[in-house]
């Protein structure tokens, strides 16, 4: 699941949807989210994503190919 939700903070850094992120061992901090509609999506997919529901991640930020 880290890997998963670090991969996902990694792309909306490189993509700027967020303009600064920490990935640490215990928490999660994003900088400059576009909205709080958006914040509150990403807060909830990261949270599903802690408790290994990585779809909610997935539909929030498509993983790459």
């Amino acid at each position: 699941m880290n890997d998963a939700i670090r991969a996902a903070i990694i792309r909306m850094v490189h993509t700027r949807e967020v303009a600064d992120a920490y990935t640490g061992p215990v928490y999660f901090m994003l900088r400059s989210v576009s909205s709080e509609e958006r914040a509150r999506e990403l807060a909830a997919a990261l949270h599903a994503a802690l408790h290994g529901d990585l779809e909610p991640l997935h539909r929030a930020v498509p993983p790459t190919s």
